[in-house]
Protein backbone atom coordinates (compact mmCIF):
# COMPACT_ATOMS: atom_id res chain seq x y z
CA UNK A 1 0.00 0.00 0.00
CA UNK A 2 1.31 3.06 -1.17
CA UNK A 3 0.55 5.98 1.21
CA UNK A 4 1.45 9.93 0.49
CA UNK A 5 1.85 12.45 2.77
CA UNK A 6 3.46 15.77 2.94
CA UNK A 7 6.79 17.39 5.01
CA UNK A 8 4.79 20.51 6.54
CA UNK A 9 7.51 21.85 9.03
CA UNK A 10 11.46 20.90 10.08
CA UNK A 11 12.59 21.74 13.51
CA UNK A 12 15.13 23.71 12.61
CA UNK A 13 17.44 23.58 15.64
CA UNK A 14 17.17 19.56 15.17
CA UNK A 15 18.29 20.51 11.56
CA UNK A 16 21.06 22.08 12.70
CA UNK A 17 22.43 19.48 14.34
CA UNK A 18 22.24 17.14 12.06
CA UNK A 19 24.05 19.29 9.31
CA UNK A 20 26.87 20.08 11.99
CA UNK A 21 27.39 16.34 12.24
CA UNK A 22 27.12 15.23 8.64
CA UNK A 23 29.35 18.20 7.97
CA UNK A 24 32.09 17.70 11.00
CA UNK A 25 31.97 14.10 9.95
CA UNK A 26 32.46 14.93 5.80
CA UNK A 27 35.64 17.10 7.30
CA UNK A 28 37.27 14.58 8.75
CA UNK A 29 37.35 12.42 5.88
CA UNK A 30 38.75 15.68 3.19
CA UNK A 31 41.33 16.88 6.37
CA UNK A 32 43.62 13.93 5.77
CA UNK A 33 44.42 15.34 1.99
CA UNK A 34 45.14 18.80 3.58
CA UNK A 35 47.83 17.38 5.15
CA UNK A 36 49.14 14.82 2.46
CA UNK A 37 49.10 18.26 -0.21
CA UNK A 38 50.90 19.91 2.67
CA UNK A 39 53.23 17.65 2.84
CA UNK A 40 53.91 17.03 -0.67
CA UNK A 41 53.96 20.94 -0.85
CA UNK A 42 57.03 21.87 1.80
CA UNK A 43 59.27 18.94 -0.21
CA UNK A 44 58.61 20.09 -3.68
CA UNK A 45 58.64 23.30 -4.10
CA UNK A 46 58.98 25.26 -0.89
CA UNK A 47 61.97 27.51 -1.12
CA UNK A 48 64.04 27.52 2.72
CA UNK A 49 63.26 26.37 5.42
CA UNK A 50 60.23 29.02 6.26
CA UNK A 51 58.24 28.03 3.20
CA UNK A 52 58.15 24.63 4.05
CA UNK A 53 57.11 24.98 7.28
CA UNK A 54 54.57 27.30 6.41
CA UNK A 55 53.34 25.39 4.12
CA UNK A 56 53.50 22.23 6.47
CA UNK A 57 51.80 24.25 8.97
CA UNK A 58 48.89 25.58 6.99
CA UNK A 59 47.88 22.00 5.80
CA UNK A 60 47.89 20.32 9.49
CA UNK A 61 46.35 24.11 10.61
CA UNK A 62 43.45 23.88 8.22
CA UNK A 63 43.24 19.99 8.52
CA UNK A 64 42.14 20.77 12.82
CA UNK A 65 40.23 23.53 11.86
CA UNK A 66 38.07 22.20 8.84
CA UNK A 67 35.83 19.85 11.12
CA UNK A 68 35.39 22.44 13.73
CA UNK A 69 34.31 25.14 11.01
CA UNK A 70 32.60 22.35 8.85
CA UNK A 71 30.33 21.99 11.57
CA UNK A 72 29.38 25.22 12.82
CA UNK A 73 28.50 26.39 9.33
CA UNK A 74 26.57 23.52 8.71
CA UNK A 75 24.69 24.01 11.89
CA UNK A 76 24.23 27.57 10.55
CA UNK A 77 22.76 26.36 7.46
CA UNK A 78 20.62 23.52 8.95
CA UNK A 79 18.96 26.38 11.30
CA UNK A 80 18.66 29.04 8.88
CA UNK A 81 17.41 26.58 5.70
CA UNK A 82 15.05 24.89 8.56
CA UNK A 83 13.19 28.69 9.48
CA UNK A 84 13.13 29.33 4.82
CA UNK A 85 11.86 25.62 4.53
CA UNK A 86 9.09 26.49 7.03
CA UNK A 87 7.89 29.90 5.52
CA UNK A 88 7.95 28.06 2.02
CA UNK A 89 5.74 25.55 2.95
CA UNK A 90 3.18 27.87 4.54
CA UNK A 91 2.76 29.02 1.25
CA UNK A 92 2.84 26.53 -1.24
CA UNK A 93 2.31 23.53 1.56
CA UNK A 94 5.73 21.62 1.83
CA UNK A 95 7.44 18.46 -0.07
CA UNK A 96 5.29 15.65 -1.03
CA UNK A 97 6.37 12.33 0.02
CA UNK A 98 4.99 8.58 -1.14
CA UNK A 99 5.98 5.50 1.40
CA UNK A 100 5.04 2.05 0.46
CA UNK A 101 4.08 0.39 3.45
CA UNK A 102 3.87 -3.56 3.63
CA UNK A 103 0.49 -5.04 3.83
CA UNK A 104 -0.97 -6.39 6.80
CA UNK A 105 -1.10 -9.85 6.92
Amino acid sequence: MITRTRLKTIAPLQLGKMLAVIYGLLALVIAPFFVLFSFIGAAAGARGAGGAAASLGFGIGMAIAMPVLYAFFGFIGGVLGGFVYNLVAKWIGGIEVEFDTPAQE
